[in-house]
């Protein structure tokens, strides 16, 4: 439990405030995440304390309030915001104060570069809050392991997963395989498969669905994890003989092979 203390520490709201000029600091003082530690810390919510507690959630639930969202505020705060706006009403603080719309800027890939798909991201965000990340301690694992187990199944399996009781579009959404985490390879096959360029209202709500099913199978997750019943299924590892950490199938887009965006459809 050392680490997880130390680490805790680490997050303490002096410690905070004395490494805001790194760059998670920068980012959550900018975004005004700096009210977090102020207004919970106020409240007796214990933001010092990690990880913050969970109560499972209905995943079907999750997953429309995260389908919802993204029309407000897009992929990565739209997952956040799915789970932390239940807690906030199940737990109260510190989940009441978090700032999940500054996390807008997961959009597109991380504020339009096509990095990693905000869903993805979000999830991480999510799992590593509430159980806390493998630097925190053996007791932390999980956190790490449902980040990835996120990242394996968004990339193999054909998305989206999801369909809302109540869908904004209402033509059949087209699922595909990205084999990959990355948010402009996700869109890319999904384009050109599909033939919706990426500013066609298809495209937009097929996004959405995505996002929803990213946070129906992270509640999956964190509710076993909650119950105990957890297992890590992600086997992915990075190639060693690389010498860095990277997925390893660019060259199925990029070279000769690199797909032409699709005509809006009229």
């Amino acid at each position: 439990m050392e680490g997880g203390k130390l680490f805790a520490e680490r997050l303490s709201r002096r410690v905070f405030i004395k490494g805001a000029a790194g760059t998670v600091g920068i980012a959550a003082l900018t975004a005004g995440g700096l009210g977090v530690f102020s207004k919970a810390e106020a409240k007796g919510g214990g933001t010092e304390k990690w990880p913050w507690p969970y109560e499972k959630l209905d995943p079907e639930k999750t997953a429309e309030i995260a389908y919802a969202e993204w029309y407000r505020v897009f992929c990565g705060a739209a997952v956040i915001n799915s789970v932390f706006s239940q807690l906030s009403e199940k737990v109260g603080e510190p989940y009441t104060s978090f700032p999940s719309d500054a996390f807008v800027f997961l959009e597109g890939g991380m504020v339009g570069w096509g990095t990693i798909c905000g869903s993805n991201a979000g999830a991480n965000i999510v799992a590593n809050t509430i159980i806390g990340p493998r630097i925190a301690g053996p007791e932390c694992e999980n956190g790490a392991a449902i980040g990835a187990d996120i990242l394996q199944w968004y990339s193999e399996a054909a998305l989206p997963t999801f369909t809302p009781k109540e869908p904004r579009q209402k033509a059949k959404i087209m699922q595909t395989t990205s084999n990959s985490p990355l948010c402009h390879v996700s869109v890319g096959k999904w384009m050109k498969a599909s033939g919706y360029a990426i500013s066609s209202p298809e495209r937009r709500d097929r996004c959405a669905r995505v996002a929803a099913s990213v946070a129906y199978n992270l509640v999956k997750d964190l509710n076993a994890w909650k119950d105990g019943t957890y297992k890590a299924k992600s086997s992915w590892k990075p190639a060693s003989n690389m010498g860095i950490t990277a997925q390893q199938n660019c060259t199925e887009c990029h070279g000769a092979n690199i797909p032409t965006p699709p005509a809006k459809k009229i």
